[in-house]
C-alpha cells in the first residue's frame, strides 16, 4: 500500500510541510490577500487546526493526507463550517476529481458546510476548479471549488502590502528572469515594514528562499541596490537576512553587521521561538539550517527550563 501518490517524493513532501506551516500560521492573511470576499465572512477568533486527516482510497490501495483542515465559523452564526486547502505543486489532470473526493470524504465524516481551495504552485497552465459527473441524457453533478494559480499572480500587485503570506508567496508569483533580484529586494522592504517576531520572521524568509534563491552574481546586484535604498541599515539588521552571507561570503557589507547580529540574536535562539510557537521539529531544522540533534537538543532544554 503506498502512503503517497507517485509524484509525492521528499522534495514535494518537503514543498508540503512548507505550505502546511505558512498557512497554518498565516490563515487569515492567506484569507485576506486572495480571497477578500470570504475573509470578511469568516470569525478569525474562532479557528480550531483539525486533525490530520488520512482516507485510504480501496479501489486504488492509496493513502491521502489532506493539507489543510480547520474549523472555523461565519461572523454572526454559531454553526460550524470546515476551511480545506490543498496546495498542488506539479500538474495532475485528475486533481480536480482529488478536490471531489475529498470534499466528499470529509463531509460524510464531520457533516458540515465546507469551503474547498486548491493552491496551484507550478508553472504550467493547467488550472481547473470544477469536477461534472454527467452522461449525455442526465447531469449529476458540478462540483466547484476556489482556485488560486500562483504564477498567475502579479507580484508587483502584493508589494505595498504588509501581509506575511503574500511577502513569502513573491517567490511564487509570475516574474520573469530578469525580476529576480527585484523580486527579493520588495520581499525584504516588506519584512522590514511587517516588524514580526523572531520565529515568524525566520519561517516567512525561509519560505521566500526555499523558492527563490539568487546566485552570487544576483546577491551581488541586490547589496550594490540595497546601499542606495533609504532603509538600507534597517534591511541589514534583520536577524535573518544577511547573517549567512555576511560570515560566510564575507560581502563588503553583511560581514560584520551579520557577525554581530549573528552572535546577538542567533539562529539558535530563534529556533528556540520557534518551538515555542508550536513548529515541529522538522520545519525548524529545515528553516534554519541546523541539524536535527541540535534542535531536538535546543527543544529538550526549553522543555526543561518552562517546567
Amino acid at each position: 500500500m503506498k502512503v503517497y501518490e507517485e509524484k509525492e517524493t521528499s522534495a514535494y513532501i518537503k514543498h508540503d510541510q512548507l505550505f502546511k506551516e505558512l498557512i497554518h500560521t498565516f490563515l487569515a492573511e492567506f484569507i485576506e490577500a486572495f480571497f477578500p470576499d470570504i475573509y470578511h465572512h469568516i470569525d478569525f477568533s474562532v479557528v480550531q487546526p483539525m486533525p490530520d486527516e488520512i482516507f485510504t482510497d480501496l479501489l486504488e490501495g492509496e493513502k491521502r493526507r489532506l493539507d489543510i483542515v480547520v474549523e472555523t465559523k461565519l461572523k454572526g452564526n454559531e454553526a460550524m463550517i470546515i476551511i480545506h486547502i490543498e496546495p498542488q505543486s506539479y500538474v495532475q489532470s485528475e486533481f480536480n476529481k482529488r478536490m471531489y473526493l475529498y470534499f466528499s470524504l470529509l463531509y460524510h465524516k464531520y457533516r458540515k458546510p465546507i469551503i474547498p481551495i486548491a493552491v496551484f504552485s507550478y508553472d504550467e497552465n493547467w488550472e481547473q476548479n470544477r469536477y461534472k459527473m454527467e452522461f449525455p441524457f442526465f447531469h449529476v453533478l458540478t462540483f466547484n471549488f476556489l482556485a488560486l494559480h500562483l504564477r498567475k499572480m502579479n507580484w508587483r500587485n502584493y508589494i505595498q502590502s504588509n501581509n506575511p503570506v503574500a511577502a513569502a508567496l513573491l517567490s511564487k508569483m509570475g516574474y520573469t528572469e530578469g525580476e529576480r533580484v527585484q523580486v527579493k529586494k520588495e520581499f525584504l522592504r516588506m519584512l522590514v515594514r511587517m516588524k514580526l517576531n523572531p520565529a515568524k520572521e525566520r519561517l516567512i524568509y525561509g519560505f521566500f528562499e526555499r523558492y527563490l534563491k539568487l546566485n552570487e552574481q544576483e546577491e551581488n546586484i541586490l547589496m550594490e541596490e540595497i546601499k542606495k535604498m533609504d532603509n538600507a541599515e534597517k534591511i541589514m539588521e534583520l536577524p535573518i537576512s544577511y547573517e549567512e552571507k555576511g560570515i560566510e561570503k564575507g560581502k563588503e557589507i553583511g560581514k560584520e553587521i551579520g557577525k554581530e547580529i549573528g552572535k546577538a540574536i542567533g539562529i539558535k535562539k530563534v529556533a528556540v521561538e520557534m518551538l515555542k510557537e508550536g513548529y515541529n521539529m522538522e520545519t525548524v531544522t529545515k528553516l534554519t539550517g541546523l541539524d536535527q540533534k541540535e534542535v531536538e537538543e535546543l527543544k529538550k532544554r526549553s522543555d526543561e527550563k518552562d517546567g
